[in-house]
């Protein structure tokens, strides 16, 4: 019986796109687009409850002339408000475009600009917390780029157990063709810095009931359920957040 299970498990792994072997190199090269060098940085802000609209109004008048002035190699991909998970939570996502060196020049960058510096310490007194993340992009998923609205979004988020990163990689390398029909993946992404072995997949979708809807079509899809089966033993834990866009974002 445990060659059988075997056998079925080779069976079912080679169909995959792109196997990666895990003893060859780093998760960060085996996983991404190596022609790029895109590096993602999360941001949650837990805001106090009664700052939040003064918050996204702070958050609208800076935030987008950083993302639309070229002297910064960076980009907001995304911000939004949580409304179903976390409450009083911003969470934003931003590109930096030639990696690591790219993240430092914003910093050095900012560092010299006034008006983000007021911009921080108004923000500085509107939040209980906040943390951040250093994220890489799946190769096999779409790069996330602006489009119209109105949506809703949802950022789940796995805590893998430490050395299964691979394994979700191949699995999700097939699976994500049976989430494609209507649009709603936007970004995968994994964690280099915060919290390690951590996945998020962005979503986006109409409305909740776009949501469901779109969630139980994937089941009628044939190897879908084979995907889940093998990939929920590999997670630790799992968060969902319904998150809505605020007018500075660019994924409306």
């Amino acid at each position: 019986m445990c060659i059988l299970y075997g056998s079925e498990v080779l069976t079912f792994q080679s169909l995959f796109v792109r196997k990666v072997d895990p003893r060859k190199d780093t998760h960060a090269n085996l996983l991404t687009k190596n022609e790029e060098s895109n590096l993602y940085k999360i941001q949650f802000h837990n805001v106090k409850p009664e700052c939040l609209d003064a918050y996204n109004k702070l958050c609208e008048d800076v935030l987008p002339s950083i993302h639309a002035d070229k002297y910064y190699p960076c980009e907001l991909v995304g911000t939004w408000n949580t409304w179903y998970g976390e409450q009083d939570q911003a969470v934003h996502l931003w590109r930096y475009r030639g990696g690591y060196p790219a993240l430092t020049e914003v910093m050095n960058k900012l560092k010299q600009n006034q008006e983000f510096t007021a911009y921080r310490k108004e923000r500085g007194k509107m939040l209980m917390s906040r943390r951040n993340q250093l994220l890489l992009e799946f190769s096999f998923w779409n790069e996330p780029v602006p489009r119209e609205g109105p949506n809703i979004y949802e950022l789940r988020s796995y805590q893998l157990r430490p050395g299964t990163m691979i394994e979700w990689g191949n699995y999700w390398a097939r699976a994500i063709r049976y989430r494609q029909h209507n649009r709603e993946a936007v970004g995968g992404f994994f964690s280099q810095i915060g919290n390690l072995y951590m996945v998020h997949h962005l979503w986006a979708y109409k409305d909740l009931q776009s949501r469901e809807d779109t969630r139980n079509g994937a089941w009628q899809q044939e190897g879908w359920d084979e995907v889940v089966y093998y990939t929920v033993p590999l997670i630790q834990h799992m968060d969902s957040r319904i998150m809505i866009p605020t007018k500075a974002s660019p994924l409306k």
